[in-house]
């Protein structure tokens, strides 16, 4: 479970330097690459999470 908490925990810092280099980018493909690459690696972190939660439940019975 450790390992799992420490990928989420990269993939949320991964989305947020992202998010920050979109914010900050100035050419407007760069941007938006960042920004799409922010969103997808949010989306990673939540369904890594959302197996965290449900290997707990499962493990409780």
């Amino acid at each position: 479970m450790k390992d799992y908490q420490r990928q989420l925990e990269k993939l949320r810092a991964d989305a947020a330097e992202c998010r920050l280099i979109s914010d900050l980018a100035t050419d407007p493909a760069k941007r938006d690459l960042f920004d799409r690459l922010a969103l997808r690696l949010s989306t990673l972190a939540d369904q890594v999470e959302l197996a965290m939660i449900d290997a707990v439940k499962s493990a409780r019975g």
